[in-house]
């Protein structure tokens, strides 16, 4: 997909997806008498309702289902609000055990609305507890412009220790034009997903035998780790950043300190004894980034210090959240943490969001959309340090023209921050970079400088995270480029292709000139035909393939091929190197 999709969004469209959920109840209840209903609500792209079935179902019955529902869409049916007393609600829904929980639970004086489906004649014919709303009739809904889409289990109100309901997920949209678009943008997103490119392409792998949400680098995934964090380093050095490096456990006192025990506790790791006191694996850094700050006296003199590591921390997710590389446990941080004098605060900050917008250029990212996130009911410091941190990062968003969106709210409780949100290929948001101002710490661990007028004063401390983590920032890169990455950053960047076995000795040849230089180079050297060769490079998203037979060996060339199928001229096996090494000095997004 060469362009974005950008998914259609209207009032109506909830309205459509609402009562498609409702149709696809009642097409349920006719089909499997006995059926108790539980709850059913729009969501983003589409709907989903929860069933206690009389019979196990799969995917195999869902077209049956979704040809009842264009049988209730096409006899015109009126949606009809309807307020019940609490009475009327337990009479009406007498034998439905999930809806009697949800009515005796609503306030004494709240009032109880149902939408009730009437057929032509005015029957009522089914009918739910609802707050709505609901489009008039069924013929507002076109009957080709919706569909089923996939199965699941879920525990009635999330509880595991309640009854697991059969899920049904469907999609509804205005027009089947609109239906046809976005479920080809599900078969690219199918395409991309960084699961399924990941495996192809040998990148990585999870072992739940071995750990849940932990992840297995392969050689292939190891050199793209490579070339990434050797950008990031020299990025790095070169706006003036130095690489720090610290352990991965540390006394609990750290955290008692810090304050994340007690906010962040659920997701840490229970404490290991050592030597009879509680050490904890890191969740975070920035404990053992402040121990080094305080290893010493510091100066306003001193100040700016900008410290970045690359490290990596372990915290608590649910399985049922764990997702590729996207959801995990154990992960690297692309982390840093600034100690500034007031005066520098605003300069900082622009300069933490200048680099991070240079580095999502650089990776392919143009489209990034800021959020502003204020003071929460719950938090510390005093106002006036978070009106000035507030304004500050206010100047940076406005100085780069960035789009901008207030979170109210949405600080932490040590401090305002700005996230940024990128747009990947297929035009889907994701959240990546952090730039946090945190009152709490310094305070807590009694951090000091001594200031241009001999006082001991707090310096100011920045948390950033540009990348993210460097787990979830991979997931996010693979689907944007579908593994057909950018030269500098592929596994393999150049395969020799032999057309024949008595062409390997050259194919070795070539392979050396460009190993020499430092390259990523591979050689299938293997006896299989020539196309099945350039059909296993063009799997594992190869970006040059040399394609090398008696010609190229009397000539001392070699034949090249892209992976998309355009051919280049011919060259000199040292001019063709000349020619990647170029695209990866500038880390060019083309080949």
């Amino acid at each position: 997909m060469s362009e974005s999709y950008t998914i259609p969004k209207s009032e109506k469209l909830d309205l459509i997806r609402h009562s498609v959920s409702h149709i696809m109840a009642q097409a349920v209840t006719r089909l499997f008498p006995g059926t108790k209903v539980a709850i059913g609500p729009s969501i983003e792209n589409g709907f989903y309702y929860d069933f206690l079935l009389p019979r196990p179902i799969n995917a195999d019955d869902l077209p049956a289902i979704e040809e009842e529902m264009k049988k209730i869409i096409d006899s015109r049916q009126d949606f009809v609000r309807t307020e019940l007393s609490r009475k009327e609600a337990l009479n009406l829904f007498n034998g439905e055990d999930f809806k009697q929980e949800l009515i005796k639970e609503l306030p004494e004086n709240e009032t109880i609305t149902m939408y009730a489906n009437h057929d032509a004649g005015g029957k009522l014919v089914w009918a739910d507890l609802c707050r709505g709303p609901h489009v008039a009739n069924t013929r507002e809904i076109n009957s080709a412009a919706f569909k089923l889409m996939s199965i699941a289990g879920a525990y009635w109100r999330g509880d595991e220790n309640r009854p697991m309901l059969t899920r049904i997920y469907g999609t509804a949209w205005e027009t089947p034009k609109d239906l046809k678009a976005y479920l080809a943008f599900l078969d690219e997103v199918e395409k991309r997903d960084h699961r399924r490119v990941g495996k192809e392409m040998e990148l990585y792998s999870t072992h739940e035998e071995a750990g849940a949400g932990l992840i297995y680098w392969h050689p292939n995934g190891g050199r793209m780790r490579v070339a990434v964090e050797d950008f990031w380093r020299k990025e790095h050095y070169r706006n003036g950043y130095e690489i720090l490096y610290t352990p991965h456990i540390g006394k609990k006192w750290l955290w008692e300190t810090s304050g994340h025990l007690g906010f962040y506790n659920e997701n840490m790791y229970s404490p290991m004894q050592i030597d009879n006191q509680d050490y904890i694996i890191k969740p975070m850094n920035c404990p053992f980034h402040i121990m080094i700050y305080k290893n010493k006296g510091r100066s306003y003199r001193d100040l700016p210090l900008r410290w970045a590591e690359l490290g990596t921390v372990y915290r608590y997710e649910r399985s049922g959240v764990l997702h590729g590389l996207l959801r995990v446990r154990g992960f690297t941080q692309d982390d840093a943490h600034i100690f500034c004098t007031p005066d520098q605060m605003e300069s900082e900050i622009r300069e933490v969001l200048r680099f991070s917008l240079h580095l999502w250029k650089v990776f392919g990212f143009k489209d990034v959309k800021a959020y502003l996130a204020t003071k929460p009911a719950k938090s510390v410091g005093e106002q006036s340090r978070w009106d000035a941190a507030l304004e500050s990062l206010r100047k940076a968003v406005d100085a780069e023209g960035l789009d901008c969106e207030i979170d109210a709210g949405g600080g932490a409780f040590y401090g305002p921050k700005i996230d940024l949100k990128i747009k990947d290929a297929l035009g889907r948001e994701w959240q990546m970079t952090t730039i946090q101002f945190d009152f709490n710490e310094p305070e807590r661990f009694d951090m000091t400088f001594i200031d241009s007028d001999g006082r001991h004063k707090r310096p100011y401390m920045i948390h950033r995270a540009l990348l993210g983590s460097l787990e979830r920032f991979f997931g996010v890169l693979i689907e944007h480029f579908g593994g057909a990455f950018p030269v500098w950053i592929a596994p393999e960047q150049i395969a020799v292709i032999p057309v024949a076995e008595s062409f390997n000795g050259y194919a070795k040849e070539v392979a050396a000139v460009l190993k020499a230089k430092d390259l990523r180079v591979s050689t299938e050297l293997d006896d299989g035909r020539l196309n099945a060769k350039i059909r296993n490079c063009q799997t594992r998203r190869v970006p040059y393939m040399l394609i090398v037979g008696q010609k190229e060996a009397d000539e001392g060339t070699v034949s090249i091929r892209l992976r998309d199928g355009r051919q280049m001229p011919p060259m000199k096996a040292a001019d063709f190197a000349g020619h990647v090494i170029r695209k990866v000095e500038t880390q060019d997004l083309e080949l």
